[in-house]
């Protein structure tokens, strides 16, 4: 257990996750917490990472930074996805290995699995078949990151624990209607289908100026270019609408509706994460106590000899093989993408027409995840999907 003075570095405390992870830190009591924006730390610079662990030396660390999106925007900046998660987990965790963090939370996702893997999915699932080519290179990336936390336990001892949550939506997601996930943007799309039925033009306007559309070539073509604001002519706000499917009582979502996917509620990712962080160390996972001690050598009072020079490096044969050290964080239940639409509908009280561009990609038919061994390790979900779109929804209207 980390004391309640240690200092925690939470990387990406601005994001869905992070921002929770931070709340539930504090909510625990752990107030000696560190967090950088983008502009203070990019942690695509290894000179300034180094530099960031060599000053604030923290005890622990959460790696929840990512280069993130939905389908589309995951086809649009492929060489991004992996280069930019890359170079992020490599800084951070060679940073955190050479300046002695205790503890590290490495967050992936469960896109790390193959397309077509067993359902639901258990960790060994892993690099067992071909992954989804959408999402391949975000998949890459995060596959190198756990396989660096595992790699890295095992060469040096360390205890750095990689968890994969499933889809995830919460307080602080991104709506943007272009490189956001499935929830939001659906979420968004139709909302402002039914602001435009209402004729409310106000409140359209409002959602508009906090969240402008920065236009694509394509889009530009039509409207021209610079932003699109709730300032801009009642002409162009329904044009740049019209291309993301928006219309009056009308959307147009991506595929056909029918991909099963599971969602868990931020907040309880965050409370998934640190009771792993508080709680669970790399030898729980793999199921050798005496991990550290056979790794170390002991001192005479059988405690860990972490300053043996003769300890060995390098994953131990009496070990055996060791992988998949991963753990999945969702709630075992899924629902199809056009049942969420209806959900959604249903909350925002929009009961026009929801249609389906089956021309467009749908991404990996299912995506269920096996969470026995999160469960044997004593953590459950709290949050179904119907209340938490609820609550997603009223996040949404407060941020208005």
């Amino acid at each position: 257990m980390l004391k309640k003075d240690c200092k925690i570095y939470v990387a990406g405390h601005r994001g869905l996750v992070g921002s929770a992870i931070w709340n539930n830190l504090q909510a625990r009591g752990y107030t000696n917490l560190i967090g950088r924006t983008h502009t203070e730390l990019d942690l695509t610079d290894q000179a300034s990472v180094e530099h960031f662990f060599a000053l604030e030396r923290p005890d622990a660390v959460v790696l929840a930074a990512a280069f993130v999106g939905g389908i589309m925007a995951n086809q649009l900046y492929r060489a991004d996805f992996i280069m930019q998660n890359m170079k992020m987990q490599c800084n951070v965790i060679s940073s955190a290995y050479k300046y002695g963090v205790k503890k590290l939370l490495f967050l992936g996702s469960t896109c790390i699995y193959p397309k077509d893997a067993p359902q639901p999915m258990r960790e060994d699932a892993l690099l067992t078949s071909p992954l989804e080519y959408t999402n391949e290179e975000y998949a890459i990336a995060k596959i190198a990151g756990l396989k660096m936390c595992e790699s890295y336990n095992l060469q040096y001892g360390t205890n750095y624990i990689a968890v994969m949550p499933t889809n995830l939506y919460g307080p602080n997601d991104n709506f943007h209607l272009e490189n956001s996930h499935v929830l939001p943007a659906m979420m968004r799309k139709i909302y402002l289908a039914k602001l435009i039925h209402d004729n409310d033009w106000n409140s359209l306007r409002k959602d508009m100026n906090r969240r402008p559309i920065n236009p694509p070539a394509k889009l530009q073509a039509l409207v021209g270019t610079g932003n699109i604001s709730g300032a801009d002519s009642d002409e162009r706000i329904l044009s740049a609408l019209h291309f993301y499917g928006i219309s009056d009582n009308e959307v147009n979502l991506w595929g056909d509706g029918t991909p099963l996917r599971e969602f868990l509620w931020s907040e309880d990712m965050a409370d998934a994460s640190v009771y792993i962080l508080l709680n669970i160390d790399f030898k729980d996972i793999i199921g050798i106590e005496k991990y550290s001690s056979v790794f170390y050598g002991t001192k005479a009072d059988g405690e860990v000899d972490r300053n043996n020079s003769d300890a060995r490096g390098g994953a131990l044969p009496s070990l055996g093989e060791i992988r998949n050290c991963h753990i999945n964080v969702g709630t075992g239940c899924e629902h199809t993408i056009a049942h969420l639409a209806e959900m959604v509908a249903e909350t925002i009280g929009f009961d026009g027409r929801i249609l389906w561009d089956s021309t467009k990609p749908n991404g990996t038919p299912r995506k269920l995840i096996d969470v026995s061994k999160l469960h044997n390790l004593g953590w459950h979900h709290k949050v179904e999907i119907a209340d938490g779109i609820r609550r997603l929804y009223e996040w949404y209207r407060s941020t208005l």
